[in-house]
């Protein structure tokens, strides 16, 4: 969705990436695929941040490597790259000379993004972040600084909620971890004036079953299996109508039994918020036009304030 976003609307900021994606430390289920862009042209996919250490990989330069020699360099390889566009028309070479000069203006627009002591210790405290350490405190707070400077869509991926077994220990671990720093963002963005052209999104791939999975040969009691047919996000800013529940299930957890939401829906209402019709935003692949929505998505009615 990011990559869409991208595609659909563009770059605020000359120093940064329009998409961008920054985790707490344990990983990424899924690896890069998971902030790709699919079929959309690489340029669109994210770029992955880190909150502790180099904010980018493979961005600084080498002792003794100064920038004017990086820059006669670079001028180089892109000039090579410029011919090899002009012979092949490759949009994938295009995006390697963008990526290479944005990885050029980062060098000094990235390490002060991740430079918390400009922050005030009462914002630190609010978000529970410490500087130099990867959580998803870090990254929430990295996240606001991100839509300060422009950055168009950040997404903040936290890793081990796929609990199998102990779902209510692992639940209680993993909401201390995000609980307070979820909320410290939306407050964030509402003191700075900057929630109401803010979408803030919560949520998962799916839910957990209702039922209790245990799986003595796994290891597995009090768990919980991978439940697609009725889960929860919550949204907020950005033009969402707040103070509401939409939707509900069977008592059992099991089914949606009222105001259903397809994450097409959910997907086509977002890119509403953002300005984009997601019928009309398309992108020819395979000799047919595809949609993020593919052939459904309704607008949520309700959502929207």
């Amino acid at each position: 969705m990011g990559a869409w976003v991208t595609y659909g609307l563009g770059s605020e900021s000359d120093e940064l990436p329009a998409f961008v994606v920054v985790d707490s430390g344990g990983g990424l289920s899924g690896g890069a695929a998971v902030y790709g862009s699919g079929f959309l042209p690489s340029h669109y996919q994210g770029v992955q941040f880190r909150s502790q250490g180099g904010p980018v990989l493979f961005t600084a330069s080498p002792p003794g490597y100064d920038r004017t020699l990086q820059r006669d360099t670079l001028d180089v390889v892109n000039r090579l790259n410029a011919r090899r566009l002009e012979l092949f028309d490759d949009p994938e070479i295009a995006t390697r000379i963008n990526a290479y000069e944005m990885a050029f203006r980062m060098q000094t627009s990235a390490p002060e993004l991740i430079e918390f002591s400009q922050e005030r210790q009462e914002t630190l405290a609010m978000y529970g972040a410490e500087p130099g350490k990867r959580s998803f405190a870090n990254s929430c707070l990295l996240a606001r600084r991100l839509v300060e400077r422009g950055v168009r869509f950040v997404n903040c991926i936290h890793e081990a909620w796929d609990h199998h077994g102990n779902v209510v220990g692992g639940c209680r671990n993993q909401v201390g971890k995000t609980d307070q720093a979820a909320t410290a963002l939306i407050t964030d963005l509402k003191q700075r004036g900057l929630l109401d052209e803010t979408l803030v999104i919560w949520g998962g791939e799916f839910g957990r079953t209702p039922m209790v999975e245990n799986n003595p040969a796994l290891g597995r009691s009090r768990g919980r299996d991978h439940h697609p047919n009725a889960f929860t996000m919550w949204l907020a800013g950005g033009g969402i109508r707040g103070g509401q529940t939409i939707g509900k299930t069977d008592e059992l957890g099991y089914h949606v039994v009222e105001d259903p939401v397809h994450v097409h829906d959910l997907q086509a209402t977002v890119l509403h918020l953002l300005g984009l019709d997601h019928t009309r935003l398309t992108f020819k692949h395979q000799g047919r036009d595809f949609r993020l929505t593919d052939v459904g998505g309704r607008l949520v009615e309700k959502l929207i304030g």
